[in-house]
């Protein structure tokens, strides 16, 4: 038997470490439910479109309204693009590799299988491959796309990305904040429903557009 003069310290004891075990625990679960609570929402994917450069310039940087050895600027209005790659926790995702694609500012797709009749522009990059920085953020400097008719409908203005993060690939088509009027009408933006905010980038001074990509890996 054990000495009656320890039971009440042996019980104060006992209920100590049960409610300190009781705090960690509720402790752990705010913690849990903070974590699940910051999970970002991720970038909805769309098709890549019939219209990937498969054969394209040389040239691949962040500037696409220049091309080395010409003369002439690209048509069209100059815009920025910047942003960061983000996975489903808020990480920023450093080295994902970016691709970007769009038509003219009149249009049309240097590709093979676009049967516009609008010109193409030789000034005109239209495709690049950039890196993330340390932070996850990239920019880019480009023209503003045009809308255009398709087999599928009116399409509003929109850039297509695709991203390499470290462990898979999203592919999805960015739209723009100014362009709400058209964007609703286009079949392939009114088919992402509800998620169709996190595709829009969001205008700012001096044409310069903003627009965070969240992976869903």
């Amino acid at each position: 038997m054990g000495d009656p003069a320890l039971e009440p310290q042996i019980h104060l004891l006992s209920r100590r470490a049960f409610a300190g075990s009781a705090l960690a625990t509720a402790a752990l679960v705010a913690a849990k439910g903070v974590q699940a609570a910051s999970k970002l929402s991720p970038t909805p994917s769309q098709t890549e479109g019939p219209f990937y450069p498969h054969q394209r310039l040389a040239e691949e940087d962040a500037d696409l309204t220049w091309i080395k050895g010409h003369k002439r600027r690209a048509q069209g209005k100059v815009i920025q693009v910047t942003g960061r790659v983000f996975d489903r926790y808020g990480n920023p995702v450093r080295g994902a590799r970016v691709e970007l694609w769009q038509c003219n500012s009149l249009g049309r797709y240097a590709h093979p299988g676009d049967i516009a009749t609008v010109p193409l522009d030789p000034d005109f990059q239209g495709y690049a491959a950039i890196r993330t920085g340390r932070k996850g953020e990239w920019r880019i400097t480009t023209i503003k796309p045009a809308a255009y008719d398709s087999p599928i409908g009116r399409r509003t203005p929109h850039i297509h990305f695709t991203v390499h993060g470290n462990s898979g690939k999203l592919t999805t088509q960015m739209y723009f904040s100014d362009d709400e009027a058209t964007n609703l009408k286009d079949g392939l933006y009114k088919n992402l429903g509800g998620e169709a905010a996190r595709t829009v980038a969001r205008l700012g001074a001096a044409n310069q557009y903003d627009w965070d990509i969240v992976l869903r890996s």
